[in-house]
């Protein structure tokens, strides 16, 4: 059978650019093709931006009752700096996007998640982490309640869960068990020590 679109005619007044259905089709998915990679392409390109064009900084900081002057890519978070610059280990990586606060320190008396927040914003600020918790070998009593009251099994967490106790603990929300375990809820234990962990943190607000 003769196809349609071959078999017709053109009138007098066609116009000189039209094509049959099957060229048509043809030409569309040349050009849809190309048209639709574009965007791979650039994708590519923007993958290879050189990545030793990024800025730095020198911050200045008190940690643990000892200044340091880092200089940082502006992009490192406090954690990072923290751990892979000074050498402070204690505070620890988890979820590394701020949902388990197992990085928790303090930052001027405040506590917060030191992988949500950049190193250069903490230019000049007193910084408290689990190193510095203890006076020589003499244990913090928070610390030392972990201990009595089994509040750690694995012990990943233990830094953060001490750390952000200690913040609870000077905020004055430690009225009730209750109270404890919500101030405290920001920080996962994976092996599950969180009864432990509030009796530690509420015997630690009675000696305070």
């Amino acid at each position: 059978m003769t196809d349609i679109d071959d078999a017709q005619t053109e009138p007098p007044h066609a116009c000189p650019f039209r094509m049959n259905r099957r060229a048509f089709v043809g030409t569309t998915v040349v050009v849809g093709g190309a048209v639709a990679s574009l965007p791979l392409f650039a994708g590519c390109a923007s993958d290879s931006v050189d990545e030793t064009d990024t800025a730095s900084a020198t911050v200045r900081l008190t940690v643990n009752g000892e200044e340091h002057d880092v200089s940082v890519d502006t992009r490192t978070s406090l954690l990072d700096m923290l751990r892979d610059r000074i050498g402070l280990t204690g505070t620890k990586k988890g979820c590394d996007q701020g949902a388990c606060g197992a990085c928790t320190i303090l930052v001027d008396n405040q506590r917060i998640v030191s992988c949500l927040t950049l190193a250069v914003m903490h230019d000049g600020a007193e910084i408290t982490t689990i190193e510095g918790v203890a006076d020589g070998d003499r244990l913090h009593p928070l610390q030392q309640a972990f201990i009595d009251h089994d509040g750690l099994q694995c012990g990943y967490c233990t830094p953060g869960q001490i750390m952000s106790g200690l913040g609870c603990i000077a905020e004055g929300h430690t009225g009730s068990d209750a109270e404890i375990q919500e101030w405290m809820s920001g920080n996962i234990c994976r092996c599950g020590a969180y009864s432990n962990i509030v009796t530690a943190v509420a015997a630690a607000a009675r000696q305070a």
